[in-house]
């Protein structure tokens, strides 16, 4: 059992370093607000995670998973969030945009926004019911089992994206010189744009 425990933690672990919307939508937030809103979004993104761990647990993701039509849905809507984002940093960051140190912060709330992105993401659903169970720990019952890695994935999650947050943090002073920042975000737009038309676009 230790050894699939440690299989999946390897495995959840690699998921969770991966750059993806998750990553883009905590340095949006990081980059022009106070590191709290940034955590903040990382809790959004935590509970996510949550939540979809629940629908797996109960089977709804896995209907999500095997319906092309509500698998469309979600991806577009995902999408679309995601590009919204990334038009709101590349406006929030143009070139016209004043030269001072004022920092303002996305408007809406920096947890709900790390929620909406994650739940929003439909490949969550697809590696639940599909990737997920194969590290699962083969002594416990699969509800148990499932449990155990979803709150092991939120962990890291958590761990990671905090410490990222922290980073981000530590170079403040570079970060926060306008021409840096502006930069920074332009660029975080451009990602999120980015990763927005990818999950619009990607084989179901």
């Amino acid at each position: 059992m230790l050894t699939h425990l440690v299989a999946a933690i390897g495995v959840l672990g690699l998921l969770t370093i991966e750059p993806g919307p998750d990553m883009a939508v905590v340095t949006r937030r990081a980059l022009v607000a106070r590191p709290g809103d940034a955590l903040r979004t990382v809790g959004g993104i935590a509970t996510g995670l949550l939540l979809w761990g629940a629908l797996t647990v109960a089977g709804l993701a896995a209907v999500l998973a095997a319906s092309p039509t509500a698998y469309l849905a979600v991806r577009l809507l995902g999408a679309g969030y995601l590009v919204l984002l990334g038009a709101q940093a590349l406006r929030q960051h143009r070139p016209a945009a004043p030269t001072t140190s004022t920092r303002t912060a996305p408007a809406g709330s920096p947890w709900r926004t790390g929620l909406v992105s994650n739940v929003l993401n439909p490949k969550i659903a697809v590696f639940y019911t599909g990737l997920l169970p194969t590290p699962a720990p083969p002594g416990l019952p699969a509800t148990w089992a499932m449990t155990l890695l979803v709150l092991l994935h939120t962990t890291l999650t958590l761990g990671w994206l905090g410490s990222y947050v922290l980073l981000l943090t530590k170079a403040g002073p570079v970060l926060h010189k306008p021409q840096v920042r502006r930069a920074l975000g332009r660029t975080t737009g451009v990602a999120l744009i980015g990763l927005g038309l990818v999950v619009a676009t990607a084989a179901g």
